[in-house]
């Protein structure tokens, strides 16, 4: 089963923002699930703005990376079969607004690399490019 997403990489003094979904005890780099035909830059306008109330400028939108993972854990998991793969497409993007949880999203947090540990085996794998290119500190 591939998990096919979209996440907005945005990075303030070598730190990303990540956010906690509520009844999560797990942070990711904000974004969210494709909905039917959507593009990338469509998923990631409607994400952002339901889960921080942030408008993105989709003419400002850059592809940063495409990153693949198994979800760890998931035999047993309801609705997720064993080796289920979570494929996120990173961007960097403007916008309007300053960050603020939404009903969706119980907290924010800005990483730096020593963070890693605390976010899902795909977010990791961009902490690791980010850091390899002196962006996240």
């Amino acid at each position: 089963m591939l998990i096919d997403t979209v996440a907005w990489v945005r990075i303030e003094k070598g730190r990303i923002l990540c956010a906690r979904p509520r009844g999560k005890d797990v942070f990711y780099i904000p974004g969210g699930k494709r909905e039917g035909a959507e593009s990338d830059v469509e998923t990631l306008l409607r994400e952002i703005e339901e889960e921080l109330a942030v408008v993105l400028d989709p003419d400002t939108a850059v592809h940063v990376g495409t990153y693949e993972a198994a979800i760890p854990g998931t035999l047993g998991t309801p609705g997720l079969p064993e080796g289920a793969v979570v494929r996120m497409a990173c961007y960097t993007a403007e916008g309007e607004g300053e960050p603020e949880p939404s009903s969706e999203i119980e907290e924010m947090a800005w990483f730096s690399y020593a963070d890693r540990e605390l976010v899902p085996p795909v977010d990791q794998l961009l902490f690791d490019d980010l850091a390899a290119t002196g962006e996240l500190t």
